[in-house]
């Protein structure tokens, strides 16, 4: 029973880090077609309102102090995802899920200098082989505004991530997910409101982006990956959800024609191997083998970094 529990594990989280990769070129179809605040509101909304009939009795539990890290978490995401889906306006498909990826190796970067934690030698030297690599992917050929903004992505969810980690210790996951989507459904909700960009959407393409995206992508991706973070062995676990940047360079190749060129391939291998070394080499370092059935916490500083 075990066994096929991590089987179902392993493979639900790989179908999320699938779509999860799938979502830059939906994202960036869509896009195309109604206004990001708009696509933003539309995607956050719903899913903010499933994830709270899901957990309404947490969340009308949750405190004062459960509210404000659940808005400043929402801050965060929101500021991630526009600057994402902004940036998606302007650069591919690919180059969006390799350099978002780059969170993974941010956050132990920001977490020892802005708030004292402990970084190994590991996330500096990943640090430094990520900043190599996203200057062959993009700036090599000219460093462009949407690389810029997916950049701030990054640094957006590294930001979240740390902030989550506090704020998960003391108060109800599922809970402060409801909060966070609802600030940026929102938010973009109010922005695209004042802009008069409010409208119905009547393109498929859009609407099977707002359905991959917030409900598949965005509600139960969540509950997908806590289920294999039970079920699952920690490093798999981590190096599944690495995946994500390669299943975003796959479908960009597949389904948005983008072709990197050969240096662009090794800036996008560079930052891969960067977020796999976050990742995997603390839990492989630290951790002793366990008795079957033991379930284990990932190391703060190859904790998984998930997405909502």
């Amino acid at each position: 029973m075990k066994d096929r529990q991590k089987l179902v594990a392993e493979g639900a989280l790989i179908g999320i880090a699938c779509i999860w990769g799938l979502t830059f070129v939906m994202v960036k179809d869509a896009v195309e077609q109604l206004p990001v605040m708009t696509f933003l509101a539309y995607r956050f909304i719903p899913a903010s309102l499933l994830v709270a009939l899901i957990f309404r009795k947490r969340l009308a539990a949750l405190d004062r102090e459960g509210w404000r890290y659940g808005l400043l978490m929402g801050a965060f995401l929101t500021g991630g995802y526009v600057f994402q889906t902004l940036g998606l306006e302007r650069t591919s498909a690919s180059n969006a899920g390799f350099i978002t990826g780059l969170f993974v190796v941010l956050t132990p970067v920001f977490g020892a200098l802005l708030l004292g934690q402990r970084a190994s030698g590991v996330a500096w030297i990943a640090a430094l082989v990520a900043t190599g690599g996203l200057w062959l992917l993009s700036g090599s050929n000219g460093f462009n505004s949407g690389d810029a903004m997916i950049v701030l992505t990054a640094c957006s969810f590294a930001f979240h991530i740390l902030v989550t980690d506090k704020a998960v210790k003391d108060h109800d996951p599922g809970a402060l997910l409801a909060v966070q989507l609802g600030v940026c459904g929102v938010f973009c909700l109010f922005v695209a409101t004042g802009q008069g960009d409010l409208s119905v959407p009547r393109s498929s393409t859009v609407w099977s982006a707002l359905v991959v995206t917030s409900v598949l992508a965005s509600a139960l991706g969540f509950f997908v990956q806590t289920y294999a973070q039970k079920h699952a062995p920690p490093a798999r676990t981590a190096l599944i959800l690495a995946s994500e940047p390669a299943f975003a360079g796959l479908f960009g190749y597949l389904l948005a024609d983008d072709r990197l060129t050969g240096v662009q391939w090794v800036g996008a291998g560079l930052i891969l191997g960067a977020i796999v070394a976050v990742e995997l080499v603390p839990y492989l370092r630290r951790m002793p083998p366990l008795p079957e059935g033991t379930v284990a916490e990932l190391p703060e500083e190859g904790e998984v970094g998930g997405r909502v």
